[in-house]
């Protein structure tokens, strides 16, 4: 499995969340083509409902934990509840996380 694949499986399966973008930004470091070390992620979910920024992130962190052992290099992380997501973007509807699957 590829990290980001990884890390969407992760992240969705213990996080359940409304909406979820994994970018991987590897391109725009000085790393070979083709790596998957330089990640952002965007985390819509109601588990961070009273968790400040930082435990947000340390929860995160912890369900990547293997992955930033040893094949993530660096995550920016954005974390948000539904309510901030709806504050900062409006009301536009979110898109479900992609469960994978091909063209018939």
């Amino acid at each position: 499995m590829r990290v980001q694949q990884a890390i969407e499986a992760k992240l969705a399966g213990q996080l359940q969340p409304q909406h979820l973008q994994v970018v991987n930004e590897s391109s725009s470091h000085n790393v070979p083509p083709g790596s998957e070390s330089h990640f952002k992620v965007t985390v819509v979910t109601d588990q961070f409902n009273g968790k400040t920024l930082l435990a947000r992130h340390r929860l995160i962190n912890q369900i990547l934990a293997e992955e930033l052992k040893s094949q993530i290099h660096a995550l920016a992380m954005h974390t948000y509840t539904a309510a901030e997501w709806r504050e900062k973007h409006g009301n536009a509807p979110l898109s479900p996380p992609c469960l994978g699957g091909g063209k018939a």
